[in-house]
């Protein structure tokens, strides 16, 4: 019975050094206040909830949202700072929710996405 434990054992231990770890995705997350942004610069306000997301009031999907946001930034120069949009969540949002949004919002350039906190 002993050596069965120390070949399950030697088993286990060669298939966990053998095995890699990948990541299969990932969202790159920025701590707040990092980043220059111009002083005259009003920020966006975006609300996401459960079932809606709502950018300075106005309810869209979440589809819908990158050329939203690509129609209020318009042309800028690429030296330009990016322009600040706060992220407040509402009701029970499931973090895969968050990670959806965030993931919508990789793909705008432009923005500094912050993501108030609960409360």
């Amino acid at each position: 019975m002993t050596s069965l434990i120390d070949v399950i054992f030697l088993l286990l231990l060669f298939f966990m050094l053998t095995s890699t770890f990948t990541r299969f995705a990932e969202v790159e997350l920025a701590a707040a206040g990092s980043g220059a942004t111009a002083a005259d610069t009003r920020p966006l306000f975006l609300q996401l909830g459960p079932e809606t997301v709502r950018l300075n009031g106005a309810e869209m999907t979440l589809e819908e949202l990158p050329a939203k946001l690509g129609e209020t930034r318009g042309e800028v120069a690429e030296d330009t700072p990016p322009q600040p949009l706060i992220v407040a969540l509402r009701g029970e949002v499931s973090s895969q929710r968050l990670t959806d949004l965030l993931v919508a919002l990789r793909g705008v350039s432009g923005f500094r996405a912050t993501v108030l906190g609960a409360s």
